[in-house]
């Protein structure tokens, strides 16, 4: 048995044993940047030591482990389990050093942590001191989540998915400066004859990068402007469309154009340039990365499947095992189904997913089910049967494809434990 399966086994034994129990000694540890708070306390809700603040260093992580070393000794206590709340990455350390010593470290969700602060002692206030508390109560109630420490290859994925998320934010921010600043004050025409369009991208940087004023435009014969700022061969509905935006142009009702304002959008452009090839880099590392794991190739086999979509299920998933059900699967994508359920609306609250998992997979999977349901003959049969008798109903379509991405993600696990090829009975139900 390798230690990660002994781990999960460990963490399983006490979710299951530690509420009420006498045996353990609970540390729960409030993280911060520099320093952090310590509680000790054990599941019955004896409190046994409180208000220890340690540096974020090594001497200040052996302090901790000896004191709940001493504490343990002297209440005759078997175990010791440490909780923490995940707060950007500053937990990090120090659940991988406790990690590394043998000790037995878990974590809380913010939004237990959240909802429980209040119960401990009927206040809304937050302090450190009360967090850490907070912590070790929930821990105490088995309602923590096992600490994943993945191996070196699963943590450079990781690392590079996080990454590629913040660089396509600031992708996003990007076109939309462009789109509602920049646009929008000085050739408004371009947003309902050309971006709404869907037409090609580059087209649009061209015109900021080269000819940002519509008065410049139409100083210009057309083929000189077509010449500008196409850079590859074009269709004729696009050249149609460019036609129709040269015409325009005399008559734009947008702004004058300065030159402050040509340096901006010229900036804006060669920034936003500049994200994507970072993006295409960090995807291609992606997709090496992944191919260190034999549960890639099972999931690239999947219809919808790309690298990118691959490569965040492989990332999100890890070690599947650590998995007991599919409503747990479910619930890392936020594709779970809630609904608020009380008196008059009792009956008829519909269920929708919670979207507290990870925003950035469940919006992959729903491509990827865009893709699978329009591509796939047995995968557009099941989503046809999901639809039928409601095609009529506001927005179905899109409910239906995010039940598909929740039926993908559960194929995929279960590919992903078996190391087993898609196959058309996947969805033979």
């Amino acid at each position: 048995m390798n230690v990660v399966t002994e781990r999960l086994k460990l963490f399983k034994q006490m979710k299951a044993s530690v509420r009420g129990s006498e045996k353990y000694l609970l540390v729960g540890v409030d993280v911060a940047k520099n320093s952090h708070h310590a509680f000790f306390g054990t599941p019955n809700g004896r409190t046994l030591q409180k208000n220890l603040v340690f540096d974020n260093s090594i001497k200040g992580f052996e302090n901790l482990r000896t004191l709940a070393r001493d504490l343990r000794n002297q209440h005759g206590l078997d175990d010791v389990v440490y909780g923490l709340e995940p707060t950007a990455s500053y937990h990090k350390p120090l659940a991988e050093y406790l990690i590394r010593q043998e000790e037995h470290v878990v974590y809380v969700s913010n939004v237990a942590v959240a909802k429980n602060r209040a119960l401990l002692d009927g206040r809304w206030d937050k302090n450190d001191k009360k967090d850490a508390a907070n912590v070790a109560d929930l821990v105490g109630q088995g309602r923590c989540l096992y600490y994943d420490v993945p191996d070196e290859n699963l943590r450079v994925l990781r690392s590079l998915i996080a990454f590629r998320i913040r660089m396509k934010k600031e992708e996003h921010a990007l076109r939309m400066r462009l789109r509602n600043n920049v646009f929008a004050q000085y050739f408004p025409e371009l947003e309902k004859l050309y971006i709404r369009a869907g037409q090609p991208d580059d087209v649009v940087l061209a015109i900021a990068q080269h000819c940002l004023d519509p008065r410049e435009i139409a100083g210009m014969e057309f083929e000189a402007f077509l010449k500008l700022i196409m850079t590859r061969t074009i269709r004729i509905e696009q050249e149609k469309r460019l036609r129709e935006l040269w015409l325009i142009a005399p008559l734009s009702a947008g702004c004058r154009v300065h030159d402050a304002a040509k340096w901006e959008a010229q900036s804006l452009v060669t920034q936003l340039k500049a994200v994507r090839e970072t993006v295409k880099d960090t995807e291609h590392r992606m997709a090496q990365a992944a191919q260190h794991f034999p549960e890639y190739a099972c999931l690239l086999s999947i219809p919808g499947f790309g690298p990118i979509v691959s490569a965040m299920v492989l990332a999100a998933i890890g070690n599947p095992a650590r998995f007991e059900n599919r409503k747990q699967v479910l619930r890392l994508a936020g594709l779970d189904l809630s609904a608020s359920r009380s008196g008059k609306n009792s009956d008829s609250a519909t269920p929708v997913i919670s979207k507290q998992g990870k925003a950035a997979l469940r919006y992959a999977l729903v491509q990827a089910a865009s893709v699978a349901s329009a591509l796939t003959p047995n995968i557009r049969s099941y989503y046809s049967n999901l639809l039928k008798g409601r095609e009529l109903e506001r927005g179905i379509k899109l409910k239906m494809k995010v039940k598909l991405a929740a039926k993908l993600l559960i194929v995929a696990w279960t590919l992903m434990k078996r190391k087993e090829y898609f196959k058309t009975s996947c969805f033979s139900g």
